[in-house]
């Protein structure tokens, strides 16, 4: 019984999603709530600003745990490693507040939609639904499955017949309403959230609270010109922050404002057309399509065909070809019916409709898929309104060193208790000092800096024409080892030139027809093909869509007509595309031909196919293009050159772009029965007609940006949709892969009836491409000398189908082929993602770069996602390049690293600014003494202040580093250099400290006034001086007048700006500190004043310093032990704690080893010597996977130096991964 209560108080939401949630169920409880009400009072509020930080602590003290089905109130937890919480209420919609009246027989169903979720969430016979909005989502519990679940959408378990018959005539009025009232609204609402209540959530802060516990507590100690300063300081901060997001909030707001406000025509069942808002579109209404529209929801086309700019969502302004979904009468869910491809039948929110074609039966049709955030526009509002988290140490880290930093200050708090109460000291005072001291190890100017060195890398970004939208993410771009690259349009040019057709007859491949003389194609059926096998449309004149398809088209000279009266005679509709011969087209029997019908291209099909009609002839031809290897596929096998796999080759490692066109006739066909075709039945029995090569030329930027990320050990992979031979060239040409690498070619393929999944390893040998020809000796297979080949740097190549077999087969292979694998090829837009998603598994800190539409979901999943469109999908990434080429990826990594060492530097520094001040402070608390207010204000904003604001603004140094920076706060190197030099100041300081005690003119002054007066002449170094003196040193405070300030005071001063200077350490991640020149200036002059006011002999200094005159070689003493301690703070820093040559050595000697995965499969797979398989097949289940490291990839750290001799090779010759 309680285990059932358990596991009805608990539920998963969204499960197996991105933003999937726990959700627990709870019931408020009156006596509780009063409890914490009547606490919150008494405490001023405390109670319920830890309640607002901390919703689950709120939840635990004022709710019983319950089943979901009884809660009033749900908290919500985040499954990542982040396990946020949220609390949120539940609340009933009731149907009864509909104007008609409701049927109650729980029998019959609300909706005619059988799968919907509405019949199953109401509870009758109340007729109420109960819901929750989480993240503008909406979700209803359902009973009968013990969980919330979303509305707002039909149900992905309607079949293609569901979708035509129960929604194919519009929705009755009455379950409009029904539907209206459970979903919401069709609108993607973006509040404009009032200043003040971003005001609020900024000022409730944690740091910020603390900070202004602080200020105060200073302020009523009469520290007022600091206070003001950091006051003022932390306005600007929060103003700015302000300012920011209610920018973001206004530009978001009319951004997707325009959406709420479409006029759209509905098909209402039984009433017919009628005209409404788009906000009260619900899922199951039928659309109708005029011919330009800009889409309010997202849509399923039933009828008709459409001409989409999916730029929004995809980064392309490439018209989208959209088909209606076939009517088949069978049970399987729509999505799955069409595969990967059912995106070709949907029409997407925010997307425009360029074109409309109806089928002859009506106007244009949709049925609403999704409404609000629910559709892909909304969702993309929703990933810039609760961005994924960021899981980088760095923040984690910081966490725990403000911790440290927090007992630190406690630990003060305490001994300062101990040292006044043992003085007895009244209590307010006593507990007045014990909080200064508290607050002193916790800089209140730590954010403010933090936030500094990342406005100074956002900056410096601009000026490069590198935008970013999640500023958070430039740290992290510093710790990047493994860069993933598109190839087409990031790696080679976007465009293609066409280079030849190689047409095939009898069987063979014919002669080449070269484009070099700008002769058109011959005619033939491979002219045909070409001409109108293609996703152009004609848009006032012009002839737009994919550029391949435009090259292709144009290589025929042919051209493109709307259909006119020419079209009768092939008794085409009216929406037909007419292609015509072109002035300079080849001589043709054919006088026009018609498209009928496409069935468009899609990355995971690799493929497109259209019916078309001739001139003068009575039946239909199929076209077919696509990836040689899947044409094939569809083709007659007695139809395919027994030479095909040569000759694909043959071109394709020569780095062209080779596409397969293919055809077959179809034999007496009424045209009215074209629509109803099957992709299947269409797509079966074809004659190949040959290949047509294109030429992608490198981008002149590829090379030299991929050689200086090898050089600095940065991992780099290509990911693309293209030819795997055609990538293994590019790789090659481009240096990924570098001179006398091997590459092994991963072929994996599905199981069949008694065969089991099977991997083939496949050396790829003699691959060079002579440098004056462009041709090439290749061969798959067999090598006489592996065993001699073993120790040389080896790359797997794979294609996404073998990918996804391995994934599904060999998951335990995946990663041993992941830590050595730089080639992945005809990759479909959900492998990508999936492929970054297993890098990042294996510790990698992952950069992606696309540009296209297949990359948009990679470059979200990626830490640091660049993309090189302009589009607005860009906001999919978290920065966008405005120059199209790699050249942003090294000046990212370069920023990210300067912005990281920065953010390291600064924390340090203010570290140790705490740390050196609450030493200075513990001594002089131990005879109940202080620091003056000016002493205090001199430290903190002459020097603290102005040194930490300019101290990020050094530049990145021009050349990448061969090794990454630190990527954690509590890494050995940082940990050591904050307790080395804490220990050395506190040496210091406790030293002067007890030797100015010893000194011969030394008198208590805090004790014995008098003493010091009468000894005045004893050490005085100037007559008026002593004169003077002897008559002002009884109206000094007894708190803050004394030897130990003023000798203490100068050591402290010197010490933080030596500190400053430390920890600007400029090369290898850095220009040198001199290229700052704010930060050095103020160095320069903060040191200056300090001397100065130490060897100034001047009344109103000592007087307002608060200072007692001492002998001149007392002074020069301090300044020498302050340089004493500066020089050998700066050798351990400088010589062994950044020495990053000594930490390799010390790590080999002791035998540390990285934790990362990546790295134990490194070493793991370097003790098997028959790794990697070569020439070989395995399969699932054999146990036969062994173990490889790719020593191209290796970092020298991590191995011995005898195993990186590789034969002839040294070890300059190989590139590492730095650790």
């Amino acid at each position: 019984m309680e285990e059932s209560s358990r596991k009805d108080h608990r539920a998963l939401l969204n499960q197996g999603e991105e933003n999937e949630l726990e959700v627990f169920g709870y019931r408020t409880q009156s006596l509780r709530r009063a409890f914490c009400l009547l606490a919150s009072v008494l405490t001023c509020g405390l109670l319920q600003l830890v309640f607002y930080w901390r919703p689950h602590w709120g939840v635990w003290a004022t709710c019983l745990p319950c089943p979901l089905q009884e809660a009033d109130t749900v908290l919500l937890r985040t499954t990542d490693e982040f396990q946020k919480y949220m609390r949120k209420k539940v609340f009933c919609l009731y149907l009864s507040t509909l104007t008609f009246p409701i049927n109650k027989n729980p029998e019959k169903p609300l909706v005619a939609d059988r799968h919907s979720v509405i019949n199953q969430a109401v509870i009758k016979p109340e007729l109420k639904l109960r819901c929750i909005q989480v993240q503008k989502f909406r979700y209803v519990w359902v009973n009968l499955e013990r969980r919330f679940q979303k509305v707002g959408l039909l149900e992905d378990s309607n079949s293609c017949y569901d979708i035509h018959h129960t929604f194919g005539l519009g929705l009755t009025s009455e379950e409009q309403e029904v539907r209206r009232l459970v979903c919401g609204p069709n609108a993607i609402e973006v509040e404009i959230q009032p200043i003040w209540k971003l005001l609020v959530k900024q000022v409730l802060n944690p740091f910020y609270v603390f900070q202004a516990f602080t200020l105060t507590l200073w302020l009523c100690q009469g520290y007022i010109e600091y206070s003001v300063a950091i006051i003022i300081l932390t306005i600007i901060s929060i103003a700015l922050s302000v300012y920011d997001l209610r920018q973001q909030s206004v530009k978001l707001h009319s951004l997707v404002e325009e959406h709420n406000k479409v006029q759209v025509t509905i098909i209402v069942k039984d009433k017919g057309l009628q005209q409404l808002e788009s906000r009260l579109l619900v899922p199951g209404d039928i659309l109708t399509l005029p011919g330009k529209f800009s889409l309010p929801c997202d849509a399923i086309l039933i009828d008709g065909s459409c001409v989409v700019n999916e730029g929004m969502l995809t980064g392309e302004s490439i018209p989208v070809t959209k088909t209606p979904l076939p009517h088949v009468e069978n049970t399987r869910p729509w999505k799955s019916h069409s595969l990967e491809d059912y995106r070709k039948h949907v029409l997407f929110c925010g997307t425009e409709v360029i074109q409309a074609k109806s089928s002859g039966h009506g106007p244009v049709r949709a049925v609403v898929l999704r409404t609000g955030y629910n559709t892909a526009k909304g969702d993309l509002v929703r990933s810039i309104l609760y961005p994924r988290p960021v899981n980088f140490k760095l923040y984690s880290d910081a966490f725990k060193f403000m911790v440290f930093l927090a007992c630190l200050g406690v630990m003060g708090f305490l001994y300062a208790l101990g040292v006044y109460m043992y003085h007895e000291v009244p209590p307010k005072e006593t507990a007045t000092m014990a909080l200064i001291l508290l607050t002193v190890t916790v800089p209140p100017v730590l954010p403010a800096a933090l936030t500094m060195g990342i406005v100074y890398a956002q900056k410096r970004l601009k000026k490069k024409k590198i935008f970013c939208i999640s500023p958070q993410r430039i740290n992290m771009c510093g710790q990047i080892n493994l860069v993933c690259f598109d190839k087409t349009g990031t790696l080679t040019e976007d465009g293609l030139d066409l280079w030849g057709t190689v047409p095939t007859a009898d069987n063979c491949f014919q002669k080449v027809h070269s484009f070099v003389s700008d002769k058109a194609v011959p005619w033939g059926p491979l002219c045909a093909a070409m001409a109108s096998c293609h996703s152009l449309i004609l848009l006032n004149g012009t002839i737009q869509g994919d550029p391949l398809d435009l090259k292709m088209f144009e290589g025929t000279a042919w051209k493109m007509e709307e259909c006119d009266i020419d079209a009768c005679k092939f008794e085409l509709p009216d929406s037909s595309i007419i292609i015509k011969p072109g002035p300079k087209a080849s001589q043709s029997p054919v006088k026009a031909i018609a498209i009928l019908r496409q069935f468009p291209f899609s990355s995971s099909l690799q493929r497109m196919s259209v019916i078309a009609q001739l001139a003068g002839e009575h039946h239909c031809h199929i076209y077919m293009k696509g990836a040689p290897e899947m044409v094939v596929k569809f083709c007659r096998s007695e139809t395919v050159p027994r030479n095909f796999p040569q000759e694909l080759r043959n071109y394709t490692v020569q780095g062209f772009r080779v596409i397969a066109l293919a055809h077959k006739v179809l034999k007496t066909m009424k045209l009215s029965k074209v629509e109803h075709l099957t992709r299947e039945h269409v797509e079966s029995e074809l004659t190949f007609l040959g290949l047509l090569i294109m030429e992608n030329r490198l981008k002149k930027e590829t090379r030299p940006v991929l050689t200086e990320l090898r050089q600095a050990h940065i991992r780099t992979v290509m990911v693309t949709g293209d030819n795997l031979q055609t990538a293994i060239t590019v790789a090659r040409n481009s240096g990924m892969i570098p001179r006398g690498s091997q590459v092994i070619i991963v072929e994996a393929n599905e199981p069949e009836e008694f065969v089991p999944a099977s991997v083939t390893w496949q050396l790829v040998v003699n691959q060079e491409i002579e440098p004056e020809k462009r041709e090439c000796s290749i061969s798959v297979g067999n090598s006489s000398d592996h065993d001699g080949e073993r120790g040389s740097s080896y790359h797997f190549a794979m294609s996404g189908k073998s990918y996804q077999v391995i994934f599904q087969h060999f998951n335990s292979l995946l990663p041993k082929i992941l830590v050595n694998g730089t080639i992945f090829a005809r990759m479909s837009p959900g492998q990508k993602s999936s492929l970054i998603e297993e890098f990042q598994k294996l510790d990698y800190y992952v950069g992606m770069c696309g540009d296209g539409a297949n990359d948009c979901g990679a470059l979200k999943m990626a830490h640091a996602g660049i993309s090189l469109s302009e589009q607005e999908a860009s906001v999919a990434s978290p920065f966008t390049s405005k120059t199209a080429n790699i050249e942003c990826v090294p000046h990212l990594i370069r920023e990210g690293r300067a912005a990281l060492v920065s953010s390291f530097g600064v924390f340090k520094y203010l570290t140790m600014y705490g740390i050196i001040q609450f030493i200075g402070t513990s001594l002089l608390y131990w005879q109940l003494q202080l620091f003056g207010n000016y002493q205090y204000l001199m430290q903190d904003v002459a020097i603290t202040l102005m040194v930490c604001l300019t101290m990020s603004s050094t530049h990145a140094y021009p050349k990448l580093a061969s090794y990454r920076p630190a990527g954690q706060l509590l890494s050995p190197p940082l940990l050591l250099s904050v307790f080395l030099n804490s220990c050395f100041s506190c040496i210091v300081q406790v030293s002067i400290f007890l030797c100015v005690k010893q000194q011969p003119w030394y008198c208590e002054v805090y004790r014995y006034s008098e003493c010091f007066l009468i000894n005045q002449s004893n050490f005085s170094t100037n007559e008026n001086l002593e004169r003077n003196w002897t008559g002002n040193a009884t109206l000094n405070p007894a708190s803050i007048l004394s030897f130990e300030s003023t000798s203490l005071w100068p050591v402290v001063t010197l010490n933080c700006i030596t500190v400053a200077f430390i920890f600007s350490k400029g090369k290898p991640f850095r220009k040198p500190i001199y290229t700052n020149y704010v930060f050095s200036f103020l160095l320069i002059s903060a040191l200056s004043i300090t001397i100065f006011i130490m060897f100034a002999d001047f009344q109103d200094i000592y007087h307002g310093m608060e200072f007692l005159p001492t002998i001149t070689s007392w002074r020069v003493l301090i300044l020498v032990a302050a340089l004493t301690q500066f020089c050998v703070a700066f050798f351990v820093e400088d010589a062994i704690l950044q020495n990053h040559e000594l930490w390799l050595f010390i790590k080999n000697k002791l035998g540390f080893h990285s934790k990362s995965q990546y790295r134990i499969w490194q070493r793991n797979l370097a003790e098997d010597s028959a790794w990697p398989p070569i020439n070989r097949t395995d399969y699932s289940g054999n146990g036969k996977n062994g173990f490889y490291i790719n020593r191209g990839y290796e970092s020298p750290e991590e191995v011995p130096p005898e195993q990186l001799k590789l034969g002839n090779l040294t070890t300059e010759q190989h590139f590492w991964t730095r650790l």
